[in-house]
């Protein structure tokens, strides 16, 4: 009796990591795997076809001295994400305020606003291309009723980078939707209580509505974030990273030494260097947060 009372509690103990070993076994041989290999592969000159030559931190010294595409490309991100973040977490608040009034239709909207994000990159890259060209595009078509003479955006050094910010900013989507569950989970009791004393919407917005909503801000910050410093596909596809490198994302930079120029070892290098710089990013933001991150019922104490 006893003797099978420990097998089954051996047995309770064994069934959970039978439960979760698929996704244990996927995580250790396609993320962390891939991950550890590809550490060690930046230490090493890899051709992909010829032998691997062990060069130590030769990638890295050659990625920060000799490697003007390197700083280019890491400039251009910089300048991209300065724009796109602040821009993609304002639009996708202002569209979660709208949404979250009780209004005929917001289903609809709800679903409207939400459609783009479930577009794949390719498709949304060519629908892009055509509302950016110079000569037919539906975007310079819409400006030249207004007597506006449109730019060739996607062949313009002083506009393809704003092209591409506008492209990333119209599949908000998912941020939108979090921001609204956000809104949800606000207590009515609030608003209500800020009314009866006297409080107008926008005091209310500033006193109520953002501080309880920064937890949701903080999350959709770090991943915005990191979506930035990934941000592929769309310049890819429309521009290539041109005209003159204007377009030219980290992350193309390190897509093309690995699968244009067969430089592994390398691209191994520089991708550890773009992952290193969305870690120190996000702990900046994490370390920041417990000034301006407020959470219901939390006081806050006065340095």
């Amino acid at each position: 009796m006893e003797l099978n009372r420990k097998k089954k509690i051996k047995w309770d103990k064994i069934v959970p990591f039978l439960f979760i070993s698929p996704w244990l076994f996927g995580f250790l041989a396609f993320t962390l795997g891939p991950l550890i290999y590809s550490l060690v592969i930046s230490f090493f000159d890899w051709p992909v076809v010829g032998q691997a030559k062990f060069v130590g931190i030769d990638n890295y010294k050659t990625m920060f001295m000799d490697d003007p595409l390197f700083w280019k490309s890491l400039w251009v991100t910089v300048k991209f994400a300065a724009i796109f973040v602040p821009l993609n977490i304002i639009i996708a608040l202002v569209l979660a305020l709208l949404l979250n009034q009780n209004v005929k239709g917001h289903s609809f909207f709800r679903t409207f606003f939400y459609l783009p994000s479930v577009i794949s990159g390719v498709a949304l890259a060519m629908i892009w291309a055509w509302v950016f060209n110079g000569e037919y595009g539906i975007l310079n078509y819409f400006l030249s009723l207004a007597g506006i003479q449109g730019p060739d955006w996607l062949n313009d050094m002083s506009w393809a980078l704003v092209a591409m910010v506008i492209a990333s900013l119209w599949g908000q989507g998912q941020m939108m939707l979090i921001f609204l569950a956000g809104l949800k989970g606000i207590s009515k009791e609030m608003y209500e209580a800020a009314s009866i004393d006297g409080a107008n919407k926008i005091t209310q917005f500033f006193k109520i509505t953002l501080p309880l909503l920064t937890p949701t801000i903080l999350f959709n910050l770090i991943t915005t974030i990191i979506s930035a410093f990934q941000q592929l596909t769309l310049a890819l596809l429309l521009t290539g990273g041109g005209p003159l490198n204007s377009t030219y994302f980290y992350a193309m930079y390190v897509y093309e030494n690995a699968f244009k120029y067969f430089k592994m070892g390398y691209s191994s290098a520089n991708a550890w260097f773009m992952f290193l710089i969305v870690l120190g990013l996000s702990l900046l933001v994490f370390k920041s947060s417990s000034a301006w991150v407020y959470y219901e019922g939390e006081v806050k104490k006065k340095k």
